[in-house]
């Protein structure tokens, strides 16, 4: 990624940290299953746009898609349920495991396989 979409990224996510506020005054907002029933909405909407050709209106929709997924993270730790800086480290380990760092005799589900039973044992080893 470079620099410039690293910034846009972070500035995504300061506004937000500034909606996640805003919405625990509101009304209308009823956790974040809010955010996640949009990502389902918008995920149709990206569908519709990509056979459409309109490549304006598809990154338009991409970027709704992304809002509603940054908004639902920040909500998941409020809500306390997540670490959103876990959550984005485990996305970084878990995809570079599986790209750049696998031996050229694993396959994408070698890994896969692997990274799910470390994850169950991880998970276990908390209980």
């Amino acid at each position: 990624m470079d620099t410039k979409t690293g910034r846009l990224l972070l500035e995504l996510q300061k506004i937000a940290a500034q909606k996640s506020q805003r919405d625990l005054e509101g009304s209308w907002f009823t956790g974040s299953s809010t955010y996640l029933d949009a990502l389902v909405e918008e995920v149709t909407e990206v569908k519709a746009e990509l056979s459409s050709g309109r490549q304006c209106f598809l990154e338009d929709e991409l970027g709704d898609l992304l809002w509603d997924f940054v908004c639902l993270i920040e909500h998941l730790e409020l809500e306390g349920k997540i670490n959103k800086e876990r959550v984005f480290q485990r996305s970084v380990n878990k995809y570079a495991q599986r790209v750049t760092e696998r031996s050229p005799d694993e396959t994408w589900d070698d890994v896969k396989l692997r990274q799910k039973l470390e994850l169950e044992k991880e998970c276990h080893s908390k209980f």
